[in-house]
């Protein structure tokens, strides 16, 4: 299996990356603004850059999307940029896919639904509250209807190892790892299934391996707000210097609306695959100290 991953230096697509790597695929991942060892340049928002792997030539059998703009109260305030980033950049690999006659794998949230009703299944009906939660879903929504055989899967609260150590957990490590105090404002009414991008990767192998399609909903055993979250990080780290403080999502006033009762219900992968372990936040914990 030939795979091109879009966004390799990132999250998703780095775990992707090795993943697919060590189980004898043959893969090229892109970056685009951050360059990793064993990555490729691509600029999904001119797939005309003279600069940019020839991905056509190359020919993959599958094409995976897992770059995005996810700043969620930048989106908000930049509008433009982030359809730019989210919906040009899949109509853009949508394109080369087609040429190819390659298979598309886009990576989405669920900010596509309102956060009333969660954690949802699949079949559930969407309501995206903010702008980068409009666009994700008009992206997936293309994807799906552009391409025969799209395989979308919905992930949230995304951490893990990764390069730059954005996700919310890598920072938390790192900090606690540096002695630095944390100063935590965080909400106790928006809940979701943290998953490790390492089982995200470990799931759509199995998915593109048994030429599976649709929308699937990856998470884990774990369903917490995100002061339950930070919590359960910083316990494995008792000297820790940290203020904590809970607020409602209201109090916050961010510029983007959020889900609050978030995260996904996985039966549909997991009658599939009713033997995947998913690791959590504990499990990935105790690799790190």
């Amino acid at each position: 299996m030939k795979v091109f991953i879009a966004g390799a230096s990132g999250l998703v697509g780095s775990n992707c990356l090795k993943h697919f790597t060590e189980q004898g695929w043959d893969v090229k991942g892109s970056y685009f603004s951050y360059e990793v060892p064993g990555t490729v340049f691509y600029n999904t928002l001119d797939i005309q850059d003279t600069n940019n792997f020839d991905v056509v030539s190359w020919n993959p059998d599958v094409v995976v999307h897992c770059g995005a703009m996810t700043h969620v109260d930048k989106c908000e305030t930049e509008p433009d940029e982030s359809y730019k980033q989210t919906v040009q950049s899949t109509i853009n690999l949508l394109a080369v896919a087609k040429q190819c006659g390659a298979k598309f794998v886009y990576i989405s949230t669920d900010y596509v639904f309102d956060g009333v009703d969660g954690p949802y299944k699949e079949t559930a009906p969407v309501n995206p509250l903010s702008v980068y939660a409009r666009h994700k879903l008009e992206a997936e929504q293309l994807s799906l209807s552009e391409l025969e055989h799209t395989l979308v899967l919905r992930v949230t609260n995304v951490y893990g190892d990764e390069a730059r150590g954005k996700n919310f957990i890598a920072r938390i490590i790192d900090q606690c790892k540096n002695n630095q105090k944390l100063t935590l404002k965080l909400p106790y009414d928006q809940y979701a299934t943290p998953a490790n991008a390492w089982d995200i990767a470990r799931a759509m192998y199995l998915l593109l391996r048994d030429k599976k399609e649709g929308i699937y909903h990856i998470g884990s055993t774990d369903y917490l707000n995100r002061v339950e979250l930070a919590l359960r990080v910083l316990k494995y780290f008792p000297d820790a210097e940290y203020d904590l403080l809970p607020m409602s999502t209201s109090e916050l006033n961010q510029p983007a609306a959020r889900p609050l009762l978030g995260g996904f219900i996985t039966l549909k992968f997991s009658s599939e695959y009713p033997t995947f372990l998913y690791s959590n936040v504990d499990d990935y914990m105790k690799q790190k100290v």
